[in-house]
């Protein structure tokens, strides 16, 4: 922590690409509201703990001794003699908020391995020293990410995150005083070279460019803890990340070199609520090397005058380290410092506590429509993958909405994901949505954003080491029904507080028409009146929510599965044969039968067309139940209704005899949706093997399910 006095005052050169505004030294208010600064910070569990630095340490000198012992090997298997394998090296090197000095408990830390140039990073990195950390024991989560924009590997070492980058130089052989801030370090090095040195090198840059590394430090800090609980730290969300905040604050600092901590929080706040983007935030002057490597400047870069928040790097090559925000997010930002600007005012002049300035945002209480992100996968591993790859498109969903709504619908996307423990490898992710602020919304108005969410999705089904199982659905839900695993706790705060903003209406992005029961309702548990001749002599102990994980469609084939998972029932899981339920545990004979509740609906998705966009029970008569299924044609867009129907009997002797049906045939005739136009088709269920004159083309799609199912059990 800082120990803050007046003779604390530093006279130093002008730092920074302007004089400063004040060089004004602290009075004795300023210390005593620093000193009550640096205790929250304290009490709020920001520092760590003397043996856990400790344990960095000791963590941070293993990793060493083994990318020592790695180049060496390296060496050795490509015939160097033992005279170069002795004088081979390798060297770690940290960055971030660890070598910033402002790492929490438990943060990870991010270290960059210097290597020379005989050891390739595909081949010896990911490969060789790859083996070798899985062979340590103390080694634990070992994740390569060798196709990522700056590639990394990432692993826990005691328990120590760490993120560790490689940068493949020139030279032969890696002196141990290295010295990554000369430029010639850059000489004749690939790109992923350039970027994995840059964090290093923007680090040390901004430590050499402030006045007083200890109150720069003390008040990144308190920055970072306010960005985290206002919900605005987030690099990859479209918000700031952590070297964004530093760059910030160390501009704070070169404008009132004499300042202590709390005078720079709340400068911080008076200048960015005035500050003039895209006027850009820098250090130092932006300069042209004779390496030729391109630099941050809008005169010549077209992508460059898009930046809307421009905050430049100090190191060599310039550039923006905040790119990815956006219009929408750009706008909460400014909201926010416009409220923490307002608050450290009144402290000010009324003498409040620091509380008040971190209180945390409301998210969940703040708007009236949200986007609901859900991704699965099968294992750990493939949901690690497709976590990180769907992470870094969300921001395109923003920029998507912006831009097919004219700017008029602004999101607020959440910077952090969730996780509903009921389901096994799951995450989520919320968007708040609400009408731009000051325009008037026309009697009627809705936003329909349908076609976008299917563009967004197309763009992350792209990735290119999909696997099965891996699965991402988008739906619109109100704040009435955001699902309790949200709040702390899993207990919905009981009364709402008052909305922000107006918000306008928002058509629902998985294509429910006026005509269809609202898709808020459904979520609330609102179900249309249910065919008893179908339900009223089920035996069933499935009670309350059933939640469908699985649907396998194989066009073509006879058997159609759906695995479900009931919380109030002691079954693992159950499988719906011919969507008629089965009280059974799966693998034991379905003998027994149950139902659906009708018009619930079922929302499914397909990584190849046709794209299935809604599947749901239908009544079609007295004594029949029918499957309701909405494609998508993604050449034509046109919206065809299959239903399946079948009398109470024949769908239970289906269930019975474990075979299930065959879909509808006619809907994937000539292989696409061309000649059709919006229609319902009616097909019977299959309640023995289907002739060979009505086999249907074979179509395979994966199919899966975010909805509840409600059971229905005896007697209810």
């Amino acid at each position: 922590m800082a120990s803050v006095s007046a003779s604390n005052q530093v006279n130093t050169l002008c730092l920074g690409v302007s004089e400063p505004i004040s060089t004004a030294g602290p009075t004795e208010f300023d210390l005593i509201k620093t000193r009550e600064l640096e205790k929250f910070l304290a009490d709020s569990g920001l520092y760590e703990t003397r043996e856990e630095a400790i344990r960095r340490e000791e963590v941070l000198g293993r990793v060493d001794q083994i990318v020592k012992v790695w180049v060496k090997t390296v060496s050795r298997a490509k015939g160097f003699n033992e005279q170069l394998v002795h004088e081979a090296n390798a060297k770690i090197f940290t960055f971030g908020s660890y070598r910033l000095g402002v790492h929490g408990p438990g943060a990870d830390i991010d270290t960059l391995c210097v290597g020379p140039r005989h050891a390739t990073r595909d081949e010896d990195f990911f490969g060789e020293l790859h083996r070798m950390l899985a062979e340590t024991p103390e080694v634990q989560e070992l994740h390569p990410v060798p196709d990522a924009h700056v590639p990394v590997m990432k692993f826990k070492f005691n328990g120590v995150s760490i993120d560790l980058l490689y940068a493949r130089l020139s030279l032969w052989v890696i002196p141990e005083d290295l010295d990554i801030s000369q430029e010639t370090i850059l000489q004749n090095v690939d790109e992923q070279t350039v970027r994995s040195l840059n964090g290093c090198r923007v680090t040390d840059q901004i430590l050499r460019l402030v006045p007083n590394i200890q109150n720069f430090r003390t008040t990144l800090r308190c920055m970072r803890f306010w960005a985290k609980r206002r919900g605005v730290y987030s690099n990859v969300s479209g918000f700031l990340g952590g070297i964004n905040w530093a760059l910030l604050v160390a501009r704070i600092c070169q404008l009132y070199p004499n300042a202590v901590p709390s005078t720079l929080v709340s400068r911080f706040f008076r200048v960015y609520t005035q500050w003039r983007w895209p006027n850009p935030v820098m250090l130092c002057p932006i300069e042209e090397k004779c390496l030729g490597l391109p630099v941050w400047d809008p005169r010549r870069n077209i992508k460059d005058r898009n930046h809307l928040m421009p905050i430049i790097t100090p190191a060599y090559p310039s550039m923006n380290s905040s790119y990815n925000v956006s219009w929408s997010t750009l706008r909460i930002m400014e909201e926010e410092l416009r409220r923490g600007n307002e608050i450290v005012k009144e402290m000010e002049t009324e003498n409040t506590g620091w509380i008040t300035l971190f209180e945390p945002f409301l998210f969940f209480e703040a708007y009236k429509n949200y986007l609901q992100i859900d991704i699965t996968a099968e294992n750990d591993v493939d949901l690690r993958n497709w976590k990180g790859w769907v992470e870094s498109r969300l921001r395109l969903l923003t920029r998507k909405i912006e831009r097919d709504t004219g700017g008029m619908l602004q999101c607020h996307p959440h910077p952090a994901e969730f996780s509903d423990t009921s389901r096994s490898f799951h995450y989520c992710y919320f968007m708040g949505l609400r009408r731009k602020e000051g325009s008037a919304a026309q009697e009627g108005e809705q936003f329909d954003i349908r076609l976008t969410v299917d563009d967004f999705k197309n763009t992350v089904w792209m990735y290119s080491s999909w696997k099965r199982g891996m699965w991402i659905h988008v739906c619109h839900i109100r704040r009435k029904n955001i699902p309790n695993f949200v709040f702390p706790g899993g207990v919905r705060p009981p009364q709402p507080m008052k909305v922000a903003g107006e918000q306008g209406q928002v058509s629902k992005p998985m294509g429910f028409n006026s005509q269809k029961r609202k898709r808020d309702e459904i979520d609330a548990g609102s179900h249309p009146r249910e065919s008893t001749s179908l339900v009223e002599n089920v035996e069933s102990d499935l009670q309350g929510e059933v939640k469908l994980e699985q649907v396998e469609v194989n066009v073509g084939d006879s058997l159609t599965k759906v695995i479900c998972s009931s919380e109030n029932s002691s079954h693992n899981s159950i499988e719906l044969e011919g969507y008629a339920r089965c009280s059974q545990p799966l693998g034991a004979a379905s003998s027994a039968s149950g139902s659906l509740s009708l018009g619930r609906a079922l929302v499914i998705e397909t990584t190849s067309e046709p794209l299935v966009h809604q599947c749901s029970l239908k009544e079609v008569g007295e004594s029949q139940v029918g499957l309701v299924v909405q494609v998508q044609n993604f050449d034509v867009g046109k919206r065809v209704s299959c239903v399946q129907s079948s009398t109470a009997e024949r769908g239970m002797a289906a269930a019975a005899a474990g075979q299930g049906f065959s879909p509808c045939s006619s809907l994937f005739q000539n292989g696409g949706l061309e000649e059709l136009e919006d229609a319902e088709l009616t097909a019977p269920f299959y309640h023995g093997n289907p002739g060979a004159s009505s086999t249907p083309q074979k179509h395979l799609i994966r199919l899966s399910v975010n909805s509840l199912v409600k059971a229905r059990g005896k007697g209810t």
